[in-house]
C-alpha cells in the first residue's frame, strides 16, 4: 500500500480480497484525516486464468461490480480487450460527465498524475527460475540478477522472495513516486505485473526495459494520464507502435474520462 496526503494505492496478488478493505479504509480516512468524500476510485485487473480459485467477491467481475456499486452509486464498469481471451477490467468514479452544449467542460486538475501498468504472461522460464529459493538466496539477489533494480534507477526498494517461489517488490523515489512488481514464476501460469507513476516525457524506454527484463509471450499496457501530465502524449505514441521489438499489437482501445485519458494495448509474440 502506498499512502500519500490524498490517496491510497493498494496492489495485491494471489487470492487476497482487496475490495473487502474498502469500507474500513474509508472509515480510517474519515477518522484520522477528516476526509468524508471520495473524489476518484480506480479498480482494475486482468481476467483470471482460474477465477474458480479466487475468493468471493473476486470470482467474477460482476461480483466485484455489485460490491462497488453498493458503496459508490455513481460508479461505472468497463472491459477493455477481447472478453473471450485477454482482457482488462476497470471500475471508476471518473466517467465523462453528461452536459448540454452550453455547459463548460469540467475544470482541469492542476496536479500532474499518471500511471503505467504492464501485465505479462507466458514468461521466459530461465528468467522466472530466478524468483525461486532454489536459484536465489534472497530477494536482494533476485532483484539484482534479474535487473529489476535497473528498470527505474535510484529507487529505494523493499523486496520479498517467497517460499518456495514467488516475488514482490515495492520501490519509491525521494520525491514520492513508486514502482511495484509482483511475480508468479511457475511455468504453467507465469505472470508478472509492473506498475509505476514516475513522470517522464515518454514511457517507451521504461516499457522496453520491462520487456527486456522479463521476455513475456503476451502483455497488456495501460496508461492513465491527466491533462497536466508530461506523459499524456504516450497515448498517441502507443497508437503508432504496431510492434515493439518482436511483439505485435493485437488490440488497442482509448477512453476519455472526466479527469483522465486511458490507453489500453495488447501485444503478443509472433506467431500469436
Amino acid at each position: 500500500m502506498f499512502i500519500s496526503k490524498r490517496r491510497f494505492i493498494l496492489k495485491t496478488c494471489g487470492t487476497t480480497t482487496p475490495l473487502l478493505c474498502l469500507e474500513p479504509l474509508l472509515l480510517l480516512a474519515e477518522q484520522y484525516a477528516g476526509f468524508t468524500e471520495v473524489e476518484d476510485l480506480f479498480y482494475s485487473r486482468k481476467n483470471y486464468k482460474r477465477p474458480d480459485l479466487q475468493v468471493t467477491p473476486h470470482k467474477h467481475f460482476d461480483q466485484e461490480v455489485a460490491l462497488l456499486d453498493s458503496l459508490f452509486p455513481d460508479g461505472v464498469a468497463y472491459c477493455m480487450g477481447a472478453v473471450n481471451k485477454d482482457c482488462w477490467y476497470l471500475y471508476t468514479l471518473n466517467p465523462f460527465p453528461r452536459r448540454t452544449p452550453h455547459q463548460a467542460l469540467p475544470p482541469v486538475i492542476e496536479e500532474p498524475d499518471q500511471t503505467l501498468e504492464i501485465l505479462m504472461t507466458d514468461l521466459d522460464p530461465e528468467i522466472m527460475s530466478i524468483f525461486s529459493k532454489e536459484e536465489s538466496l534472497n530477494a536482494t539477489e533476485a532483484t539484482k540478477r534479474s535487473g529489476i533494480d535497473k528498470i527505474i534507477p535510484n529507487m529505494i526498494i523493499d523486496d520479498f522472495l517467497f517460499e518456495p517461489c514467488g516475488y514482490s517488490m515495492n520501490g519509491v523515489t525521494k520525491n514520492g513516486c513508486y514502482m511495484t512488481i509482483h511475480i508468479t514464476p511457475e511455468s504453467e501460469f507465469s505472470y508478472v505485473s509492473f506498475e509505476t507513476n514516475v513522470p517522464c516525457s515518454s514511457y517507451r524506454e521504461i516499457i522496453s526495459k520491462v520487456l527486456d527484463t522479463f521476455l513475456p509471450g503476451k502483455f497488456t499496457v495501460t496508461v492513465f494520464a491527466n491533462q497536466t501530465s508530461p506523459i499524456k502524449d504516450t497515448a498517441e505514441e502507443l497508437q503508432y507502435l504496431s510492434t515493439i521489438g518482436e511483439w505485435s499489437r493485437r488490440d488497442i482501445q482509448h477512453c476519455q474520462f472526466k479527469n483522465y485519458d486511458l490507453i489500453y494495448t495488447f501485444y503478443s509474440k509472433f506467431p500469436s
